[in-house]
This record gives structure tokens, sequence and C-alpha cells, in this order.
């Protein structure tokens, strides 16, 4: 019997994957039985080297797919069906834990007498990371008390330990695969929040875990503005595809209305306080345009076009 199964998706960052193999294969908790799950997503398997020196010494701990199409939902779905284990943690492949970050998990769980168990995702900044970007905090997440009850809004894929039987409440046969993560979404991003909204309303108890936390790497080409700026336009398109998706058909006409005329004042409204804060606070200016680039990524959803983030 498995205690935990540890669910990796990786794709073309196979130096970060072997420096989380073995924080995993590391954890401080004694008399758990843990197997790691890797998909590895990349039609050119480019972690095959670090996963066959992990299997060697790891032998069934290991559980090692490949899955050629890139779609983030479709590697995630294949990981849990491979999974041995009531309980699924799933941790990204540029992260990294510390080694009681399963002894906290599970203690939690315990504890509060959760479903799912959130902890929290700490920016790891590459040497030569401009202090403005470390200085305006835009890879900090909001971070809670340990046993606080959260929803779907402080949700993520990251970082997390879920048990599979609330995940079965949710799975469907979707393009002819099965799994809780919507394959539609596998492409853009969004597809851990439609999953945690589904367990949201499905009854869940969902708390947060502040004691287990991941570091999350930060590369130099991501510490950019214009990075940035995609990032809140692309959250954006999300936020209202994941709406409406979520909306009742009869009244998404409606909502959408709504959302649209909501995200054109709060547009125009951003871009004021762009052009009068750029000359002698840049910072906030730039928090601001961050504002703006939502909006216009709510409203480009309506063009019916959204923008990939995942894969080639």
């Amino acid at each position: 019997m498995i205690d935990v199964s540890v669910c990796i998706c990786t794709f073309r960052r196979p130096q970060l994957l072997r420096r989380l193999l073995l924080a995993v294969f590391s954890q401080n908790m004694p008399d758990c039985r843990i197997e790691v799950v890797v998909v590895d997503n990349d039609p050119q398997q480019s972690a095959a080297t670090v996963l066959a020196e992990f299997k060697a010494e790891h032998h069934d701990r290991l559980i090692v797919l490949n899955l050629s199409q890139p779609n983030i939902s479709l590697a995630r779905n294949a990981a849990i069906r491979a999974a041995g284990s009531e309980w699924i943690c799933m941790i990204d492949d540029d992260e990294i834990p510390r080694r009681d970050w399963l002894l906290n998990l599970f203690s939690t769980q315990k504890k509060y007498a959760a479903d799912v168990v959130f902890a929290p995702v700490l920016p790891e900044y590459q040497d030569g990371v401009p202090e403005w970007i470390k200085k305006g905090g835009y890879f900090d997440r909001r971070r809670l008390a340990t046993g606080t009850v959260i929803d779907h809004r402080d949700a993520r894929s990251g970082n997390v330990l879920v048990r599979r039987s609330a995940l079965a409440q949710i799975t469907q046969t979707q393009g002819g695969t099965e799994g809780p993560f919507d394959p539609a979404f596998g492409r853009t991003g969004g597809e851990d929040s439609m999953l945690f909204r589904r367990l949201d309303e499905s009854g869940s108890r969902m708390v947060w875990c502040d004691d287990a936390p991941a570091l999350e790497f930060v590369p130099l080409d991501r510490a950019r503005a214009a990075w940035l700026l995609q990032r809140s336009f692309r959250t954006g398109q999300l936020f209202v595809r994941t709406e409406l998706a979520m909306c009742p058909p009869s009244a998404r006409s409606g909502h959408a209305l709504w959302l649209s005329f909501r995200a054109v004042v709060q547009m125009g409204i951003a871009s004021v306080f762009v052009i009068a804060l750029m000359l002698f606070a840049p910072l906030k200016a730039f928090h601001w345009a961050r504002v703006a680039a939502s909006q216009l990524g709510k409203l480009s959803h309506f063009r019916g076009k959204a923008s990939e983030a995942y894969g080639d």
C-alpha cells in the first residue's frame, strides 16, 4: 500500500526536475510509503536522462510516463490515473519543497479533517533579477494562517494535497480521456481554477497549511515587465473564460455583458492612474498597467481566441 503519490508533470526543465526529485525522495516522513509519478509531456522526452537516473535508484517508487501531446490537463490526468494512493500531492517541476513538506501537509490534513490542503509557493529568484521586480512583489502570493478554510480563489495546483475520492466525484470522460482536469484548458492554463471551483461546489473541505512552503524558481526571462504584462493579460482572459464556463447557460449572456462592462470601466480607471503616476511613482504606475492589461485580456476573450501558455 502507498500512503501518498507525488504527481509531477514536466516540460523541458530537466535540471529543475532533478532537484525536485532529490527533495521529494529526501522527505523527512518516517514510516510513510511514498511513490512519485512523473509525466514527461515533452515530445522530445527531454527529461529521459534524469528520469532514468532516478529510476535506477528508486525502482518501483518512481513511475515514469511519456505523453507526447503537450497539454497540462492530459498530463495531470495521466499522473492521477497512474497514482496508487488515496492521497495525491501535486507539485510543479520548477518548485522545490523543504524536507518536512509532506509531514506538515499531512499534519494539517489530519488536524482539520481536510479533503484538500494548499500550501504557499514562494519566489526563488535567479541571480541577476532586477531589484524592482523583487520590491514590487509581482511573484508573491497571499499567505494565510494554517487551518484557514479557503475557497477556489486561493487555490492552485502548484503545491497541494488532495483526496483521490474527492477528485473522483468530478472526474469525467472528456475528449476520449478520463480525469478531473479539463483538456480544453490544457494549453491555455486555467485547468486548476476549473478543478478547484468544481471541488468547491462539490463541498470538499479545503484548508491552508502555511508550514509546507515550496520555492518556485523565477528565471530572468520571466522577471521582465513585458512578461508580467502578458501574464496579467492572460489571467484576465482565463478569469472570464472560467467564470462563463461555470455559469448556468441561462445566465451566461447576462453575466458576459456585466463582465464586459466592468472590464471597460476598470480599464479606463487603471489607464488614468498609469498616466498620472508614471513620472513620479513608476512602480505604482506599473501596478495599474498590469490591472489595465488584465481588463484588456478579459475583453479579448470575446474575440474567441485564448492565449496559449503551455507547449510550443
